[in-house]
Parts: structure tokens; C-alpha cells; sequence
């Protein structure tokens, strides 16, 4: 998508990754939540700190396109440069659980779609970081301060001397 100029920070490219991505696990694949038959709320289990609610589930989905629409639209307006755009991008979609699986899957496919847009290498998590990664991303659901996984994302950018990051 990126290299025949058709990747779009939009819902459709989001459905469309997020189908290939969580098609044989996700109860309802390739649209938001409350789209499709099923109108449940999935949480996020956050271990000894509780469970993470997002958004609930309308019949229809409206209020979740409403909110992507009105998320993107306050990337665009008030985060300057692609790489914090991507990086917030993806906290945005794991925050909000558009969908019912691969979310965050997704969301980092959504980030490095628009940093390869614009000529920036993409972001990997490295296996050995893993835990890492869930400990800040449960920090993140609990307190919805995006500073220490803005901070461990870029750390994983190949750019980032890994020697003098956290």
C-alpha cells in the first residue's frame, strides 16, 4: 500500500489491515466494533491493576467512527511532524479498541504505514523488549500518559543508538 501511494490514515486502511490481521481470531473482523451483529464491550486485563474499559459498543458503531474521525482530525491539527503523528496514532487506536482483537496490531501497522509514507523506517518492538513494552502499555491504559511509551517507541526506531535509550 505504501509503495503504490494507496496507504491512507483513514478507517478503510485500518479495516482493511485490521481484517488481515485479526481475521481468523477477532469475533467481528475487519470493522469497528458495534458495525457488524455483536455489540459487546471487550476490556483489557490489566492484571493486579484491574481491567481497561474503552468506549462501548453502539449498535451501528457510530459513536467509534466519531470518534477515529474527531482523533485523527486532533492528530492532524495539533502533532506536527509524521513520526510523533504515527507514535500517537498508535496510542490512539490501542486506547480506544476500535475493534474486537488486534488493535494494537493494527494500530502499529497504521503507525509504520504513515512513517514509511513519509520516508521514516518503521517501528519493530524487539522480542527482548516485550515485557518492557506491556508493562508501559498497561501504565499507559492506567493513567492515559502517553510520555513513557512515546519514549519507548522511538527507542525502538532503527535510528535510535539503543546504548543511550531506555
Amino acid at each position: 500500500m505504501v509503495k503504490s501511494g494507496e496507504f491512507w490514515m483513514d478507517k478503510p486502511t485500518s479495516d482493511y489491515l485490521q481484517l488481515l490481521i485479526a481475521r481468523d481470531e477477532a469475533l467481528e473482523a475487519g470493522h469497528f466494533r458495534g458495525e457488524g451483529a455483536l455489540t459487546l464491550t471487550p476490556g483489557v486485563n490489566l492484571g493486579e491493576h484491574g481491567r481497561y474499559m474503552p468506549p462501548e459498543t453502539e449498535s451501528g458503531g457510530a459513536n467509534l467512527r466519531r470518534i477515529h474521525s474527531r482523533g485523527l482530525e486532533a492528530i492532524d491539527a495539533y502533532v506536527d511532524h509524521p513520526f510523533e503523528q504515527a507514535l500517537a496514532y498508535f496510542l490512539f487506536a490501542a486506547l480506544q479498541r476500535f475493534y474486537f482483537d488486534g488493535n494494537k496490531r493494527t494500530g502499529r501497522s497504521m503507525m509504520n504505514g504513515l512513517l514509511m509514507s513519509h520516508g521514516i523506517d518503521a517501528i519493530s518492538v524487539p522480542a527482548a523488549r516485550r515485557l518492557d513494552f506491556n508493562t508501559k502499555m498497561v501504565d499507559f491504559y492506567r493513567t492515559r500518559d502517553a510520555t513513557e511509551m512515546f519514549a519507548f517507541l522511538r527507542s525502538c526506531h532503527p535510528d535510535v543508538d539503543p546504548s543511550t535509550s531506555g
